[in-house]
């Protein structure tokens, strides 16, 4: 008798961090953490390295925009100061 096995064909690899990018955790005056993502534009990895760093702000701008929102594809509005 055979034994049936479903499983994904579709493997998840980690996404690995080019070698034109560099990531350092700075901390603000506020005690706030960022990360800050430094591309280096004299790599011959220049573009995997801007799609990397394309790819997670655009990440980021959806999570904030859900947490915001409740909606990750809308803008959140701006806010207008009136010269009046």
């Amino acid at each position: 008798m055979a034994k049936v096995f479903f499983t994904r064909l579709k493997t998840r690899r980690p996404r690995k961090t080019p070698p034109s990018v560099s990531r350092k955790r700075v901390t603000r005056a506020t005690g706030e953490r960022k990360t800050v993502y430094t591309l280096d534009a004299s790599s011959p990895h220049f573009e995997e390295g801007l799609h990397y760093v394309f790819a997670k702000n655009v990440a980021k701008a959806r999570r904030d925009n859900k947490r915001i929102l409740g909606v990750a594809d809308i803008a959140p509005p701006k806010h207008s100061r009136s010269c009046w």
